[in-house]
């Protein structure tokens, strides 16, 4: 395993998913490390919300392993993403780069990139990055276009793109663990897209329309609506962490899940001392006892 930067590197010519060797190697992990893999090809790449990651070759196909507390899993999205726009950047003064959020890079109007966090062992998370560098696969996208950086006028390989990119996350990163979510939150605002303009936020069972305020010292997006301030939270990390992500949110805990079920236990309870014997026996017979 190579240094690269402050990782330990490996590159392959070939894997299923660049997240799950990540994961391979965090499980076996002393605390503290940090891991980075990359892949000339995937066979079985995949995005957020479980849809499939088309991925050709060419393009960039990169994960990161580093302890991350569960508290603040949100605010990486924003960290990777605004590494991504400052590595265009660098090789393209002058191209047409803006974020959306909470995780799209969009080129010349255009999506070339994809986010996928998912959690490991313990602390670690995982931080999958797909860039389109030569080609975009075939997509029906409701709002963007999927490019490739080419497409874009941005001229540059993998080799170059990957060195732009870790460059610019040790970055921030840095900046992150030492000066907290802050700086992040403002660098990104600056080059977010229809900051202050009316926007539609597709959601996984609904949509949301109102103006784009900002972002909140978590990331969660702040919609302006007729009845006030709405809070639009992203989706929870792949994999399991649901618990952690809904802690981040204030969605719940294990006191509130065990305040939870005792209030169960003890309706449940008062409702069948109330019916008496009579409703036991019908609630049996129902069931099939």
């Amino acid at each position: 395993m190579a240094e690269f930067a402050n990782w330990q590197w490996v590159d392959l010519e070939e894997t299923s998913s660049t997240n799950d060797e990540v994961k391979r190697l965090c499980t076996a992990a002393p605390s503290g490390k940090r891991f980075m893999v990359a892949a000339r090809r995937q066979n079985a790449g995949r995005g957020r919300r479980g849809r499939g990651w088309v991925s050709l070759e060419g393009n960039l196909f990169v994960s990161f392993g580093l302890e991350v507390a569960p508290q603040l899993l949100g605010q990486m999205t924003f960290v990777v993403g605004l590494s991504l726009l400052e590595a265009v950047r660098e090789l393209a003064p002058q191209a047409d780069v803006c974020l959306k959020w909470p995780n799209d890079v969009l080129v010349g109007g255009g999506k070339v990139s994809g986010i996928l966090l998912e959690k490991a062992a313990g602390n670690y998370l995982v931080v999958g990055v797909g860039v389109n560098i030569v080609a975009a696969p075939q997509c029906d996208s409701i709002l963007y276009p999927v490019v490739s950086l080419k497409q874009a006028g941005v001229i540059t390989d993998r080799t170059a793109f990957l060195h732009a990119f870790v460059r610019a996350y040790d970055r921030n990163l840095n900046c992150w663990e030492n000066e907290g979510f802050a700086p992040i939150r403002e660098n990104w605002l600056k080059h977010a897209k229809n900051l202050g303009a009316g926007i539609t936020v597709n959601m996984e069972k609904e949509r949301k329309t109102g103006k784009f305020a900002g972002v909140d010292e978590n990331g969660v997006l702040l919609l302006e609506t007729p009845s006030g301030i709405e809070k639009i939270y992203a989706d929870y990390p792949e994999g399991d962490a649901r618990t952690d992500a809904l802690l981040q949110k204030g969605g719940t805990s294990i006191w509130a899940a065990l305040l939870y079920f005792g209030i169960v236990l003890l309706l449940s309870s008062l409702v069948i001392n109330l019916a008496g014997p009579g409703f036991v026996q019908y609630a049996m017979a129902m069931a099939g006892y």
